[in-house]
Parts: structure tokens; sequence; C-alpha cells
């Protein structure tokens, strides 16, 4: 069994999908910061100096007004952190585009070019390659043109 699942795992695909997982982690992580550290400061500058990680509602905590988030938390509140899933709906949508824009390329290079139109037949009689225009054979002189016609 564990010679099996050295071979199971040494496969090129497997291995090539760990790498894959792995530089997918990493990306998450540096929009999770684009998103937290540069995009939604600016943004909660123009919408009046709002810090969306401390966007929350209080669920309890005994009618406790709190200031932030980490001191909401800190006393045992329980919350809802709707600024917080704003900044992961925008982390998410930056990582959908971004795998969108990595595929669109990925398909555009696996495209296959269309074949080439062929400018020979072969003689259904004496099958030597001939025109594809021809209508009788240049080599057995039979009509082709009764061919075409079906």
């Amino acid at each position: 069994m564990l010679k099996e699942f050295k071979e199971f795992a040494m496969r090129g695909n497997v291995v090539d999908m760990a790498v894959g997982i792995i530089i997918g982690a990493s990306f998450g992580t540096i929009v999770k910061s684009l998103v937290s550290d540069i995009i939604m400061p600016p943004i909660g500058l123009l919408l009046g100096k709002v810090n969306f990680s401390n966007l929350f509602i209080a669920l309890s905590g005994r009618g406790a007004s709190y200031a932030t988030l980490a001191e909401a938390q800190a006393e045992g509140a329980v919350t809802l952190n709707y600024g917080v899933f704003i900044d992961t709906i925008i982390s998410f949508i930056i990582v959908a585009f971004a795998v969108f824009l990595v595929v669109r390329s990925v398909n555009r290079l696996k495209r296959e070019e269309p074949a080439p139109v062929p400018m020979t037949k072969k003689c259904p009689y004496c099958l030597s390659v001939i025109p594809i225009k021809a209508t009788r054979c240049g080599f057995c002189t039979s009509s082709l043109a009764t061919e075409e016609s079906l």
C-alpha cells in the first residue's frame, strides 16, 4: 500500500495540482491584503472615513456600545461582521476575475487551428492524386462529374 501511495503521489499531475494549490493559496493571501490594505481604505475615506473592518453589529453584550470590532470581541460580545464580509466579497471578485483571465488565456493557447482546405483529392477509380476541382482524372481519364453530383 505504501508503494502504491508513493506512485500516486509522485505522478506529474498530482505534483502539478499541489503546486497550483499552494500558489493559489498564496495568491489569495496577496489579494486579501490588496483589498484590506490598498483598496478598502480609500473607499472608506471617500465614504466618510469608514473602516470597513470595524463595521459590525453587536448581537450580544448587554446593550454595550463598542468602538471597534476588536474591542467587542475582547469583551466577549457576539458580533455580525458585515464589514469583513464586504472585504471578503471584493477579494472573491478579484480572485475570480484573475482566474477567469488565466483560464481564458489557457483556452486561447489550446484552440486548434482549423484544418487547411484540401487542394487535391484521389480519383475513385485509379486512386491517383488529382486537383480538387478536376472533373476528369488526368491519369485514367475517368469522368468525375457523376461522383460530385451524388
